[in-house]
Protein backbone atom coordinates (compact mmCIF):
# COMPACT_ATOMS: atom_id res chain seq x y z
CA UNK A 1 0.00 0.00 0.00
CA UNK A 2 0.75 3.41 -0.49
CA UNK A 3 -0.35 6.40 1.59
CA UNK A 4 0.81 8.77 4.13
CA UNK A 5 -0.15 7.97 7.35
CA UNK A 6 -0.85 10.78 9.64
CA UNK A 7 -2.88 10.77 13.08
CA UNK A 8 -4.31 14.34 13.65
CA UNK A 9 -5.70 15.62 17.46
CA UNK A 10 -9.40 14.97 17.79
CA UNK A 11 -11.70 17.13 15.93
CA UNK A 12 -15.24 17.49 17.19
CA UNK A 13 -16.71 18.13 13.76
CA UNK A 14 -16.35 14.29 13.33
CA UNK A 15 -19.28 13.07 15.12
CA UNK A 16 -21.22 16.13 13.28
CA UNK A 17 -20.24 14.78 9.88
CA UNK A 18 -20.85 11.23 11.14
CA UNK A 19 -24.03 12.09 11.73
CA UNK A 20 -24.87 14.50 8.17
CA UNK A 21 -24.14 11.14 6.92
CA UNK A 22 -25.65 8.72 8.77
CA UNK A 23 -28.87 10.41 8.08
CA UNK A 24 -28.12 10.77 4.44
CA UNK A 25 -27.34 6.70 3.99
CA UNK A 26 -30.31 5.74 6.31
CA UNK A 27 -33.01 7.90 4.70
CA UNK A 28 -31.93 6.30 1.28
CA UNK A 29 -31.33 2.73 2.58
CA UNK A 30 -34.47 2.68 4.70
CA UNK A 31 -35.31 -0.67 6.10
CA UNK A 32 -32.56 -2.11 3.32
CA UNK A 33 -30.27 -1.70 6.71
CA UNK A 34 -30.40 -2.60 10.62
CA UNK A 35 -28.09 -0.08 11.73
CA UNK A 36 -25.40 2.62 11.16
CA UNK A 37 -22.71 3.12 13.54
CA UNK A 38 -19.68 5.58 14.00
CA UNK A 39 -16.83 2.92 15.06
CA UNK A 40 -13.21 3.49 14.70
CA UNK A 41 -11.14 5.91 16.54
CA UNK A 42 -12.69 8.78 15.42
CA UNK A 43 -15.76 7.82 17.15
CA UNK A 44 -14.08 8.28 20.55
CA UNK A 45 -14.20 11.60 22.39
CA UNK A 46 -10.54 12.92 22.75
CA UNK A 47 -8.73 10.34 20.74
CA UNK A 48 -6.26 11.27 18.14
CA UNK A 49 -6.86 9.56 14.48
CA UNK A 50 -6.29 9.54 10.96
CA UNK A 51 -8.79 12.19 9.64
CA UNK A 52 -11.14 9.31 8.06
CA UNK A 53 -14.50 8.79 9.41
CA UNK A 54 -15.20 5.14 9.94
CA UNK A 55 -18.59 4.59 9.51
CA UNK A 56 -20.21 0.50 9.54
CA UNK A 57 -23.53 -0.35 8.50
CA UNK A 58 -24.81 -3.53 9.28
CA UNK A 59 -26.97 -5.92 7.45
CA UNK A 60 -28.66 -8.91 6.90
CA UNK A 61 -26.63 -10.50 3.87
CA UNK A 62 -24.11 -8.88 2.26
CA UNK A 63 -26.29 -9.58 -0.80
CA UNK A 64 -28.75 -6.69 0.30
CA UNK A 65 -29.02 -4.05 -2.49
CA UNK A 66 -27.83 -0.59 -1.74
CA UNK A 67 -24.80 0.05 -4.09
CA UNK A 68 -26.69 1.74 -6.09
CA UNK A 69 -28.26 4.29 -3.52
CA UNK A 70 -24.60 4.58 -1.90
CA UNK A 71 -23.28 5.47 -5.36
CA UNK A 72 -26.33 7.80 -5.93
CA UNK A 73 -24.41 9.58 -2.29
CA UNK A 74 -21.09 9.92 -3.67
CA UNK A 75 -19.76 6.18 -2.14
CA UNK A 76 -17.61 4.27 -4.52
CA UNK A 77 -17.37 0.26 -3.80
CA UNK A 78 -13.67 -0.45 -3.57
CA UNK A 79 -14.11 -4.52 -3.24
CA UNK A 80 -15.34 -7.24 -0.81
CA UNK A 81 -12.71 -7.70 1.64
CA UNK A 82 -11.99 -10.00 4.87
CA UNK A 83 -11.32 -7.86 8.05
CA UNK A 84 -8.21 -8.88 10.12
CA UNK A 85 -8.00 -12.29 11.63
CA UNK A 86 -7.00 -12.23 15.68
CA UNK A 87 -4.12 -15.06 16.25
CA UNK A 88 -5.42 -18.11 17.57
CA UNK A 89 -8.76 -17.41 16.44
CA UNK A 90 -9.48 -20.17 13.99
CA UNK A 91 -12.80 -20.44 15.38
CA UNK A 92 -14.13 -17.66 13.38
CA UNK A 93 -15.62 -18.39 10.52
CA UNK A 94 -14.46 -17.00 6.92
CA UNK A 95 -18.17 -15.37 6.36
CA UNK A 96 -17.62 -13.50 9.80
CA UNK A 97 -14.74 -11.80 9.03
CA UNK A 98 -16.30 -10.29 5.43
CA UNK A 99 -17.14 -7.61 4.50
CA UNK A 100 -17.92 -4.34 1.64
CA UNK A 101 -16.10 -1.75 1.82
CA UNK A 102 -17.19 1.82 0.11
CA UNK A 103 -15.49 5.18 0.44
CA UNK A 104 -16.37 8.77 0.44
CA UNK A 105 -13.35 11.16 -0.54
CA UNK A 106 -15.03 14.73 0.97
CA UNK A 107 -15.38 14.33 3.73
CA UNK A 108 -13.23 11.61 3.82
CA UNK A 109 -15.28 7.99 4.84
CA UNK A 110 -14.56 5.05 4.75
CA UNK A 111 -18.24 2.54 4.73
CA UNK A 112 -17.91 -0.72 6.38
CA UNK A 113 -20.93 -2.81 5.46
CA UNK A 114 -20.97 -5.74 7.84
CA UNK A 115 -23.75 -8.87 8.27
CA UNK A 116 -25.25 -8.74 11.67
CA UNK A 117 -24.09 -11.05 14.30
CA UNK A 118 -20.70 -11.46 12.81
CA UNK A 119 -17.77 -11.50 14.41
CA UNK A 120 -16.06 -8.30 12.74
CA UNK A 121 -19.67 -6.47 13.04
CA UNK A 122 -19.56 -7.05 16.87
CA UNK A 123 -15.89 -6.29 16.99
CA UNK A 124 -15.91 -2.78 15.73
CA UNK A 125 -18.93 -1.88 17.87
CA UNK A 126 -17.01 -3.51 21.06
CA UNK A 127 -14.09 -1.59 20.23
CA UNK A 128 -15.56 1.59 20.37
CA UNK A 129 -17.53 0.65 22.99
CA UNK A 130 -14.71 -0.01 25.48
CA UNK A 131 -12.62 2.82 24.03
CA UNK A 132 -15.07 5.06 25.02
CA UNK A 133 -15.94 3.76 28.61
CA UNK A 134 -11.96 3.26 29.61
CA UNK A 135 -10.17 6.19 29.02
CA UNK A 136 -6.28 4.65 29.62
CA UNK A 137 -6.75 1.82 27.20
CA UNK A 138 -7.83 5.05 24.75
CA UNK A 139 -4.78 6.74 25.72
CA UNK A 140 -2.60 3.85 25.64
CA UNK A 141 -4.00 2.84 22.06
CA UNK A 142 -3.79 6.41 20.78
CA UNK A 143 -0.21 6.65 21.83
CA UNK A 144 0.55 3.30 19.79
CA UNK A 145 -1.37 4.81 16.83
CA UNK A 146 0.77 7.86 16.64
CA UNK A 147 4.12 5.86 17.59
CA UNK A 148 3.70 3.83 14.43
CA UNK A 149 2.79 6.89 12.62
CA UNK A 150 5.95 8.45 13.30
CA UNK A 151 8.12 5.30 12.86
CA UNK A 152 6.32 4.10 9.79
CA UNK A 153 4.52 7.51 7.92
CA UNK A 154 4.79 5.71 4.58
CA UNK A 155 4.21 2.18 4.96
CA UNK A 156 0.80 1.38 5.30
CA UNK A 157 1.65 -2.52 5.51
CA UNK A 158 3.74 -2.26 8.57
CA UNK A 159 1.53 0.20 9.98
CA UNK A 160 -1.27 -2.27 10.56
CA UNK A 161 1.13 -5.32 10.30
CA UNK A 162 1.78 -3.99 14.18
CA UNK A 163 -1.20 -1.95 14.51
CA UNK A 164 -3.68 -5.62 14.23
CA UNK A 165 -2.01 -7.82 17.04
CA UNK A 166 -1.87 -5.09 19.51
CA UNK A 167 -4.95 -4.08 19.26
CA UNK A 168 -6.07 -7.74 19.72
CA UNK A 169 -4.44 -7.42 22.99
CA UNK A 170 -6.80 -4.40 24.25
CA UNK A 171 -9.44 -6.33 22.98
CA UNK A 172 -8.89 -8.87 25.30
CA UNK A 173 -9.91 -6.25 28.10
CA UNK A 174 -12.91 -5.19 26.26
CA UNK A 175 -14.05 -8.77 25.97
CA UNK A 176 -13.31 -8.71 30.10
CA UNK A 177 -15.22 -5.58 30.38
CA UNK A 178 -18.20 -7.10 28.26
CA UNK A 179 -18.77 -9.73 30.68
CA UNK A 180 -18.60 -7.74 33.17
CA UNK A 181 -20.79 -5.06 31.43
CA UNK A 182 -23.76 -8.17 31.06
CA UNK A 183 -23.72 -9.38 34.52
Amino acid sequence: MSATIEIIPYQPQWVDKFGQIAEQVRTSLGDRIIRVDHIGSTSVPGMPAKDVIDMQITVETLDAPIQEKLEELGFKKTGIYQDHRPPGRDDIPEAGLRKHLYMLETPRVNLHVRVQGAFNQEYAILCRDYLRANKYAAQAYAEIKKQLAKYFPDDVDAYYDIKDPVFDLIMEGAYLWKERQDL
